[in-house]
C-alpha cells in the first residue's frame, strides 16, 4: 500500500500551481476506511494564502465527507528527496488521526521510507487536550 500511496502523491505533484517557488509537492492521504484522497500544493502571489499539498489532500476528503482518521500519507516533491511536511500541516495531520499515524517520503534511493508523526510532532497539540 505503501508504493501505491507514494506513486499517487508523485502524479498529484504533476498538478501543483507554482509559479513562484517553482516547488512542487503532493500528497495522497489513506483515511480508515481505505479511501485515499490526493492533493498539490496551490501558491498565491500573497505568499501566506499558498495552500501545502497535505493540507490539500485533507481538505479535500473533508469536503468529500470523509469522517474517519487518517491511516497514513504520502509526500512527494520531483524537486527535493526527504520532503518534510511543514509545522502546519503536521498539526492538520493530527487533528485527523486518533493514532500515531505514517507519513511516507521518498530516501536519496527513490525509495519509500515510512515515519511517524510522533518523530515530527511528539507534542501535538490535540482535541483531547482542550479539557
Amino acid at each position: 500500500m505503501n508504493k501505491k500511496l507514494f506513486d499517487m502523491a508523485v502524479s498529484a505533484s504533476s498538478n501543483a500551481y507554482v509559479p513562484y517557488s517553482h516547488f512542487s509537492v503532493g500528497a495522497a492521504v489513506l483515511f480508515d476506511s481505505n479511501k485515499i484522497y490526493t492533493g498539490c500544493n496551490v501558491e498565491n502571489s500573497s505568499f501566506g494564502l499558498t495552500l501545502c499539498a497535505e493540507r490539500n489532500a485533507i481538505s479535500t476528503a473533508i469536503a468529500a465527507g470523509e469522517k474517519g482518521n487518517i491511516k497514513a500519507i504520502a509526500i512527494s516533491s520531483p524537486n527535493s528527496k526527504m520532503c518534510y511536511p511543514c509545522g502546519a500541516c503536521l498539526q492538520w495531520m493530527s487533528e485527523f488521526c486518533s493514532h500515531d499515524m505514517e507519513i511516507i517520503l521518498e530516501n536519496e534511493n527513490c525509495e519509500p521510507v515510512t515515519f511517524k508523526l510522533s518523530e515530527f510532532l511528539p507534542y501535538q497539540f490535540r482535541k483531547d487536550r482542550l479539557i
